[in-house]
């Protein structure tokens, strides 16, 4: 599964790396979040509680950021155990890029999942992650207090 956008941040792109990396901000932003911390300069630990429809599942997961250029770009690599219901792994580039005054923030990603969470069909997972992803960037738009306006195309 394919999924991600483009997002207009009012901010410049400094403060919007810096959110990006905020444990804080991306607790806020992430739906079903019981925790998130940095586990070295690297890597990410999070609980998060998925609404799937069906299921409700709360999977464990590690995020491993790599090809980071500060305040430019890094690719996001996760994976989630959600226990009997099997495991999600994601990959994204996330790359930021001055706006004007604002940050054109851009975001693709692949992702997939094994076990009984493919028996909920492909469609139900895919946009459930799109709106996941649409609705973290209005909510990180909102706790970094900045307006996020999604580009179309």
């Amino acid at each position: 599964m394919d999924f991600g956008g483009r997002y207009r941040v009012a901010a410049g792109r400094d403060a919007v790396w810096t959110a990006l990396n905020d444990t804080e901000i991306l607790a806020a932003c992430i739906p079903g979040c019981k925790r998130i911390d940095w586990v070295s300069e690297s890597a990410l630990e999070l609980e998060v509680a998925v609404n799937l429809g069906v299921a409700h599942p709360t999977f464990k997961g590690d995020l491993l950021l790599s090809d980071v250029l500060p305040a430019h770009r890094y690719t996001l690599t996760g994976q989630g155990r959600g226990g009997l219901l099997g495991k999600a792994q994601a990959s994204a580039d996330i790359s930021l890029a001055d706006l004007g005054s604002d940050t054109l923030l851009s975001f693709k990603a692949t992702g997939g999942a094994s076990g009984q969470m493919m028996k909920l069909g492909r469609a139900l997972i895919g946009s459930s992650a799109q709106k996941i992803i649409d609705g973290f960037f209005e909510r990180f738009g909102e706790a970094m207090g900045a307006e996020v306006t999604p580009i179309e195309g």
